[in-house]
């Protein structure tokens, strides 16, 4: 029997090029994951002739409803578009304008046919819990793009204030499009970033560059009290975003605030990769990454544990060194730390519509020909998650009513995008998303698997309530794999950066907390979410307050850098690598 013959490299190329324009032209949407998720509900609805003639039935009902909602509305009395919808109503169509006839007519038939939409693809026995999800995201873009509400011709909001404006809004519009279109080729910030430049009004906290690698620069910052915690503080960002989210203005600058409470702070920064850079993996990020960090850190604070932390995958690259130096018989981790950070990929939430093998296929080839993944294209992804309030809505307001909304370091931050080596997120998507090796004992470091179960230090886990990109749920899962007897899970409102970034006081915040030793049962998220306790406020001062609970005496600062151990001073922060472009 003949053994299977793999592509010559030549047909591999032509296999990835072919990909690489097939995503071209789908804006990087693999159609065959959605027809295959048609074909199960189209099969599966052909077998069930009950669900079929409920739909019909309700078709009819709302076909019916809208009909006799149109004749109503013809009387010309105001009529609101949401009677009789109660909870389900949009909110697109609460201004009083939506209920003058004809536009409260539009949006009664929207939300009709969006209900049945929405119906039709829901509970259809037999259909992979999958390629249900993924029509209902397929469902819920069509109705996003196709609502009333974005348009001028049936938006009576838009078609008042042109009116009023005579025109000018969309004037200002067009001017805001060119703009829009003229920074994007450029690849400029957006509007108002020339106000948060780096190192001017964001990522301004006193530091020095101790270490530079093909991979990451570390910064020690300089400490603000007279006496420092013993233990210090080595952070470790995402590499899909710069760093400096958890340095931004000084009042929600999470790196000013641990090093005001006496901390000492040190941060990676990552460099923004190029397409020299394709052949880095994860083995690369783990080892020029956390472990030379954590060398430098070790070095320059000798004698001494580190409190290490980790933000959304920094978290995961955490959890992974972590368990590989516990595997190893390395002890110089005094706790572990991880913010909205995922270790068990089995429910990663909305982020699951882009990772199936038909994806990744087209991602991959894309990847390969450029030799890294823009930042642009992860930034789409996201923004089609929350398209209406990403992408559509913004429209409306930057194009059709001229108006821009005020930019914040946040959103600054957010356009200030990285790129990814092909190696490493090939390997990151496909062993860690797709295989899920890490929270089954298959993921390998240096050629040896990890065992989160080896990590037996304290940790503190944050997760966001409304998180989309790493749902608290899954975050939660990380109790379920490693061996701490000091885990405390700590639960805040807010999503996967607006939660994290809450500044030592906000007032619109709160979170739940609660900690449990290794004797402890396990409890499910909602039980955990019943018996936590809850406060107001932001979390960050009950993580501080762990952090130096799990610390030693009080001790003199350290000495920035130690130039006779190769760590000298090499300029200051926030260093060169978070400038790329």
């Amino acid at each position: 029997m003949s053994k299977r013959r793999d592509p010559a490299p030549t047909q591999r190329d032509f296999d990835h090029e072919f990909r690489a324009q097939l995503a071209q032209m789908t804006a990087g949407l693999a159609p065959t994951a959605f027809t295959t998720a048609w074909a199960d509900w189209a099969m599966h609805l052909a077998q069930s002739p009950t669900k079929v003639a409920a739909l019909q039935q309700e078709a009819a009902a709302r076909a019916s409803d809208t009909w006799g909602f149109a004749l109503r509305a013809l009387a010309g009395a105001p009529l609101p578009p949401a009677e009789g919808f109660e909870g389900d109503a949009d909110r697109r169509f609460a201004d009083a304008a939506w209920s003058q006839f004809p536009f409260n007519v539009y949006a009664r038939a929207y939300q009709n046919a969006a209900a049945l939409m929405k119906d039709t693809v829901h509970d259809v026995g037999g259909v992979t819990d999958y390629h249900a999800q993924l029509l209902e995201f397929a469902v819920r873009m069509l109705l996003d793009a196709s609502s009333p509400a974005n348009y001028l011709a049936s938006n009576p909001e838009l078609l008042a204030l042109t009116r009023a404006e005579g025109g000018q809004n969309l004037a200002r519009g067009i001017r805001n499009w060119l703009e829009d279109l003229r920074r994007t080729v450029d690849k400029a910030a957006p509007p108002g970033g020339e106000a948060f430049e780096v190192g001017q009004s964001v990522a301004v906290t006193p530091g020095k560059v101790v270490l530079r690698n093909e991979l990451i620069e570390l910064i020690q910052y300089q400490p603000t009290t007279r006496q420092v915690h013993a233990e210090p503080v080595l952070i470790v960002p995402a590499w899909i975003m710069k760093y400096y989210i958890l340095d931004l203005s000084a009042r929600n600058s999470l790196v000013k605030y641990l090093v005001d409470q006496g901390h000492t702070v040190f941060m990676i920064s990552w460099k923004n990769p190029d397409e020299g850079d394709r052949e880095l993996g994860m083995d690369d990020y783990v080892a020029k990454g956390l472990f030379a960090a954590l060398d430098a850190v070790t070095t320059i604070v000798p004698r001494q544990k580190v409190h290490a932390v980790g933000y959304c995958i920094g978290g995961t690259l955490l959890a992974i060194g972590a368990a590989a130096r516990a595997r190893d018989g390395d002890e110089r981790l005094a706790s572990v730390s991880m913010f909205a950070a995922q270790t068990d990929f089995s429910e990663p939430g909305e982020l699951a519509f882009f990772i199936n093998p038909s994806q990744l296929a087209l991602l991959e080839a894309t990847m390969h020909k450029k030799g890294v993944l823009e930042s642009r294209q992860m930034a789409g992804a996201f923004a089609l998650l929350r398209a209406q309030d990403l992408v559509w809505q913004p429209m409306v307001d930057n194009y059709l009513k001229g108006q821009r909304a005020p930019l914040i370091d946040l959103m600054a931050w957010n356009a200030d995008g990285t790129r990814m080596p092909w190696r490493m997120h090939s390997e990151y998507l496909y062993r860690l998303y797709l295989d899920n090796e890490l929270a089954t004992n298959r993921f390998p470091v240096n050629g040896r698997l990890v065992r989160l179960s080896d990590i037996r230090v304290p940790m503190f886990v944050v997760g966001t309530e409304t998180d989309h990109v790493a749902p608290w749920k899954s975050v939660y899962k990380v109790d379920n794999l490693v061996r701490s007897d000091d885990f405390t899970f700590l639960l805040t409102s807010g999503g996967h950066n607006a939660g994290i970034v809450a500044g030592p006081v906000h007032p619109k915040r709160h979170y739940r907390i609660k900690t449990r030793r290794l004797a402890d049962p396990h409890l499910p998220p909602e039980e955990w979410m019943d018996v936590a306790t809850k406060h107001a406020g932001s979390w960050w001062p009950a993580w501080q307050s762990w952090l130096a609970a799990h610390s030693g005496p009080p001790v003199k600062p350290p000495a920035i850098g130690a130039a006779g151990k190769g760590y000298r001073v090499l300029e200051d922060a926030p260093g060169s690598y978070v400038r790329q472009r």
